[in-house]
């Protein structure tokens, strides 16, 4: 397993290995809080931004599919292998980053960004997924309210010029909601989301 010096990072890899050890074999055609998506296709999802990340830092190849048309089979792959692997290529990728830089590419608008919002980015989208994953197959929560809480001001500064496209209209938290549940509401998700709950 591969290890990443940037904190937020390795949490969100932690937050998504958690996620994808908590599935049941039945678990994998399950709906998620990403309307259109299984739990699978979010999971190829999260695999082929990390890929992309790691493309545009070090100029390799992308993910060998489009991460926003996942297309919900596996083809008999292992998902922890499969995970694994995009993980320790995003770690590799990040670890030749300089905290100080202030031009990191990315494969999302804004393309170039300081080391630790593209550290942040990067993070924020395993985390999200994680949670997506955790709670679409009936598991606790792998988003730590201190994990969101260092992924909130990532979310300010990034999120508005992707809205209808990576995310939906913010939702007003409620007045008690916690660190993780404003961060999901920012992002336009239910904190409150089930399966099989209206949306």
């Amino acid at each position: 397993m591969t290890r990443t010096e940037w904190t937020v990072l390795q949490e969100a890899h932690d937050s998504i290995r958690a996620a994808v050890a908590g599935v049941p074999a039945n678990g994998w055609h399950l709906p998620t809080p990403c309307e259109q998506w299984d739990v699978t296709q979010v999971l190829q999802h999260a695999i082929g931004d990390q890929f992309a990340y790691v493309s545009k830092i070090t100029g390799g190849p992308g993910p060998s599919y489009d991460p926003f048309s996942p297309s919900g089979s596996l083809d008999g792959a292992s998902p922890a292998e499969l995970l694994e692997a995009a993980l320790s290529a995003s770690a590799d990728a990040f670890g030749r980053i300089s905290a100080d830089s202030s031009e990191v590419p990315v494969p999302l608008p804004p393309f170039q960004l300081s080391a630790e919002l593209a550290v942040g980015a990067a993070a924020l989208d395993l985390a999200v997924h994680a949670w997506d994953i955790a709670v679409a197959t009936d598991g606790p929560s792998t988003l730590k309210p201190s994990l969101a809480q260092a992924l909130l001001p990532v979310a300010n500064a990034l999120v508005e010029p992707l809205r209808g496209f990576a995310f939906s209209p913010a939702i007003t938290p409620a007045p008690a909601a916690d660190e993780a549940a404003s961060l999901l509401n920012h992002l336009g998700r239910r904190a409150d989301w089930k399966a099989g709950s209206p949306s």
